[in-house]
């Protein structure tokens, strides 16, 4: 009984989610933006989620004018699927709404060489590729144990430790990716204006200021304040208000 139940909450739940899934779609459809909004912050409430949701919610935002709600939600959008084109292509457009022109300092070296690699897909899909090799493995495993003739024999045994290797390169860049993921917190501004600290307290002296929609990654929390860090290298606290972090 207790099953039934559960299940009909959860049929119930999964309903009401796609209904204003649905209604935040004809709303965007006739233009009616703001009713758009409320529909998919709904479905949001009840904890559904995904990319779709996320981007459309950043697409009725960006038609409302309002550039940090829609770069939040379109990078929400990416961190379900790094693979949205859609919201990679949008953001593009509102992140040229924004004020502040923040540098990208690459980085060099052996790390950059690294980061190049293992972030050519995400952790994800570099499990699966593991998997996928582990499969062709087996396979060769199989063809090397049951041949009979000397020469298929070795090059079997050859096969066997190529993509054992392979493996062990898909395996360390997911979990180097993965690291990544965790690691870094990206975060939005939303305050129109903000002054960023030399040091957490308002007493601090302002080193820059930042507007509406810029990018930052936290690097700290102490109380009411965060240490943020741009693209560019330069660091410095925020109030915690005055920004809110993608994942």
């Amino acid at each position: 009984m207790k099953n039934i139940l559960y299940i009909l909450l959860l049929s119930t739940q999964v309903f009401f989610a796609q209904n204003g899934f649905e209604k935040g779609n004809a709303f965007y459809e006739k233009g009616k933006y703001n009713e758009a909004v409320a529909a998919y912050e709904s479905v949001l409430k009840d904890n559904k989620y995904s990319s779709e949701l996320y981007f459309n919610l950043g697409n009725a935002y960006y038609k409302l004018n309002k550039v940090a709600p829609s770069i939040y939600n379109y990078e929400k959008a990416l961190v379900l699927n790094p693979n949205n084109n859609d919201a990679i292509n949008n953001l593009k457009f509102a992140q040229k709404r924004t004020i502040d022109e923040i540098k990208v300092v690459p980085k060099v070296g052996f790390g950059k060489l690294l980061r190049d690699f293992t972030g050519a897909y995400h952790y994800n899909t570099w499990a699966w590729i593991a998997v996928g090799l582990a499969t062709v493995f087996l396979l060769f495993f199989i063809g090397y144990y049951f041949s009979q003739i000397t020469v298929t024999k070795r090059i079997f045994f050859f096969g066997m430790f190529v993509f054992i290797f392979l493996i062990l390169i898909s395996v360390l860049s997911a979990i180097f990716e993965k690291s990544h993921f965790d690691n870094e917190k990206p975060a939005i501004v939303f305050a129109e204006i903000t002054e960023v600290k030399s040091e957490p307290q308002k007493a601090g002296a302002a080193i820059f200021v930042l507007h509406e929609g810029t990018k930052v990654f936290v690097q700290e929390t102490l109380e009411n304040w965060k240490k943020i860090q741009l693209t560019d290298g330069t660091e410095g606290w925020i109030e915690s208000n005055a920004i809110k972090e993608v994942k």
